[in-house]
């Protein structure tokens, strides 16, 4: 299938050496102010050549929308959106029709279909998820209107693990904004500046990392790429101002769709939500969140609860519990690598050896941010919807 969504709808099209990619978003509500640029800003984060980390193909991903605005606003009917194919070059894929890349999807779409488009991974190539952020932007731009923010960073690069996480140090200053004690106003402006501030480095970084061992992780992408090879990651996710109760039980929970979302996206192996794994090694005692009423100086809001910690992340019986949502995503290594790899000949029934040509991301980790974030975006209108918040 290629639709994601219940009410909040994203179909998504197109191969990498197609003649364009797309989608079609349907649900989106009337009257949201919309332009190319909001998309664009979003798919130029994603594009290759964002850093000297991504693959030398240079493409302008120049959105066009097609339908479903008027004057500058949603009109409530379908919205279709087309990037068109300008750098293609299919002969450095030729070699490759009757010898399957290892790692890669085509063998496996060969054998499940017999019909495969083997030129830059047709339509399981990395460059198909334009059609994730196209809907993923307009999905922000619903959030941002609600004050919820999504915002994803490298937290690990292959074995160098970075030392600015959600849980080792970031937690101290990413409150939620949406906070009703007293001090809000001031909350709010420190905290939203602390965010931009972010935002802002992360894009600024060609590994999008706050980690100060950031020299570290560029240096072990660049051996990889001195011995024609790859390098993966993990990227965590932060979600904060989602409202209390945001999440359908049982098979409607927000983790599930999140991590059902996430797993869509060919890069990524695994998901975690909260502590995650960590949490197989902690007691109840070190792992449960405690409750608490926060009091303030002239007993204002003495009835709001909180909470001690959020080893949660956020989410509790599949339901949102009002604090940030924290997921970390495993990131494998771009599959296409430039040294001699065993293979096989589908023509000739041999074994062969195979060294992939072309224009490949030796890291794909910085890239997928905004495709993560996108697909997080799209689940969290989509509850959104399920719940009439938006």
């Amino acid at each position: 299938m290629n639709t994601y969504g219940n009410l909040f709808r994203v179909t998504v099209w197109g191969e990498s050496h197609g003649k364009a990619l797309g989608a079609v978003i349907d649900g989106c509500p009337s009257n949201l102010e919309l332009s190319e640029y909001d998309i664009q800003k979003e798919l130029n984060r994603r594009r290759p050549g964002y850093s000297i980390f991504s693959t030398p193909r240079k493409e302008e991903d120049k959105i066009e929308l097609l339908s479903g605005i008027f004057e500058g606003k949603t009109t409530g009917t379908p919205i279709s959106a087309v990037v068109y194919n300008t750098n293609q070059k299919s002969k450095d894929y030729s070699a490759l029709k009757d010898m399957p890349r290892p790692g890669h999807a085509d063998l496996n779409y060969l054998l499940k279909y017999g019909n495969y488009d083997y030129r830059g991974g047709g339509r399981t190539s990395g460059r198909t998820t334009i059609g994730h952020v196209i809907g993923g932007a307009i999905a922000k731009k619903l959030l941002t209107r609600e004050k919820i923010i999504v915002f994803g960073h490298s937290v690990k690069i292959g074995k160098i693990k970075g030392d600015i996480t959600y849980y080792d140090n970031l937690y101290k200053n990413l409150n939620n904004t949406n906070d009703n004690t007293k001090d809000t106003d001031s909350n709010n402006i420190n905290n939203n500046n602390y965010i931009d501030k972010i935002i802002n480095d992360l894009d600024n970084n060609p590994l999008r990392t706050l980690s100060n061992n950031y020299k570290d992780m560029e240096k072990y992408v660049l051996n990889a790429i001195d011995n024609n090879d790859s390098v993966g990651g993990v990227v965590e996710l932060i979600v904060l101002n989602l409202p209390q109760g945001i999440g359908e039980p049982l098979f409607n929970k927000l983790n599930a769709r999140i991590s059902e979302a996430l797993m869509s996206i060919n890069a990524v192996k695994g998901v975690e939500i909260g502590r995650g794994f960590e949490v197989s090694e902690l007691y109840g005692s070190e792992n449960n969140d405690e409750y608490y009423y926060k009091s303030t100086e002239n007993n204002e809001n003495d009835n709001q609860i909180n909470y001690k910690s959020n080893n949660c992340g956020g989410v509790i019986a599949g339901i949102s519990t009002g604090t940030p949502i924290v997921v970390r995503v495993a990131i494998k290594p771009t599959p296409s690598i430039f040294k001699v790899q065993d293979t096989i000949n589908l023509k000739t029934k041999t074994n062969a050896k195979l060294k992939i040509e072309g224009r490949h991301d030796p890291i794909i980790v910085p890239r997928v941010i905004p495709v993560l974030e996108s697909m997080i975006s799209i689940v969290l209108v989509d509850l959104l919807k399920e719940a009439n918040k938006i």
